[in-house]
């Protein structure tokens, strides 16, 4: 068997990286519609979002089967050749043996990183567990930066992160940091400050900026980009902190409208396709499609808050 080699690699990207939607045909089987995926990789370099990130949660990756998560990744690293976007490709959330496949196919097309769920049925305890897993992930694609997913709500996989951070360097050299919520990413950066934080929580962005994290992966930042652009400016110390409060609580306005609805992905969807020219088509089972009812309350309470709407082909699926 050919000994692999993991490389040590050089990762310099930081700020805002957008966790993308999977647009699906508005047929029984909700199919993949990979056509819209260059329009919308254009449409978010327009509003200046330079990092996309395929098969996440926001993006109903665990509901994809491996051919289709390829599929969406195939059309996502053709779209980026033009727009230059930094892509990060999420591969866990299946049998290893997949997760391995996944990103094995990943590091072919070339992409710019991998993010990687924990085991989620044979759960890591232990950092040592999780490393293990992780080194195993990165033999698939050992020249590729790899980040870990980090959401102990959602998994149930709570392992020390201090512990984790401080040694998982040494023994994955391709290991790039992790995302993760802002109190663990703080005590990741302060057990090895070498890795690469990127903050999830969308209504938490203020506190990351004060705490001098630079990196963000954040649902809204899909149809509202602008707010959080002016947080990471804070962030740099041009900005000021009464903008940042206004543009935090802007946010957070938007986000409780959207998601008095319903769940946090099936809403999300919704707002992209009603804020912007983007039509996503409706989220796949076990996530449901929103109520016509719903979704028109939700159009006149974001239009209330100065977005502009665009019910036509949201209403059209009913």
């Amino acid at each position: 068997m050919a000994v692999i080699t993991i490389k040590k690699v050089n990762y310099t990207y930081k700020g805002l990286i957008v966790p993308v939607f999977t647009p699906f045909n508005n047929d029984p089987s909700r199919s993949l519609n990979v056509s819209v995926v260059p329009d919308y990789a254009k449409f978010l370099v327009s509003k200046n979002i330079q990092g996309i990130l395929v098969n996440g949660s926001t993006g109903e990756g665990t509901c994809l089967t491996i051919e289709e998560r390829k599929k969406i990744t195939e059309a996502w690293a053709a779209a980026v050749k033009e727009t230059k976007q930094h892509l990060m490709i999420q591969v866990g959330g299946a049998a290893l043996k997949d997760v391995k496949e996944l990103a094995a196919h990943a590091e072919s097309l070339g992409v710019d990183s991998i993010l990687c769920l924990p085991e989620l049925y044979f759960k890591p305890t232990t950092p040592d567990d999780l490393i293990e897993y992780l080194h195993q992930v990165a033999e698939s694609a050992p020249s590729t930066p790899l980040f870990y997913y980090d959401f102990p709500k959602a998994t149930m996989v709570n392992v020390d992160m201090g512990k984790f951070a401080a040694s998982v360097t040494d023994r994955i050299p391709n290991f790039c940091g992790v995302k993760t919520d802002l109190e663990r990413g703080l005590q990741a950066e302060r057990a090895n400050e070498n890795l690469h934080i990127f903050i999830a929580g969308d209504m938490m962005m203020i506190a990351g900026c004060a705490s001098g994290m630079q990196s963000y992966i954040m649902t809204s930042i899909n149809f509202l980009p602008e707010p959080a652009l002016e947080l990471l400016e804070y962030s740099k110390g041009n900005s000021s902190l009464e903008n940042a409060r206004k543009n935090q609580k802007f946010i957070n306005k938007v986000i409780c409208e959207v998601i008095r609805h319903g769940a946090w992905v099936e809403t999300m969807k919704i707002a992209m396709s009603l804020t912007t020219n983007i039509f996503l088509g409706p989220p796949r089972a076990p996530l449901k499609l929103l109520s016509k009812e719903n979704v028109q309350v939700m159009s006149k309470g974001l239009n209330g808050l100065g977005l502009n709407i665009n019910e036509t082909a949201v209403i059209g699926m009913y």
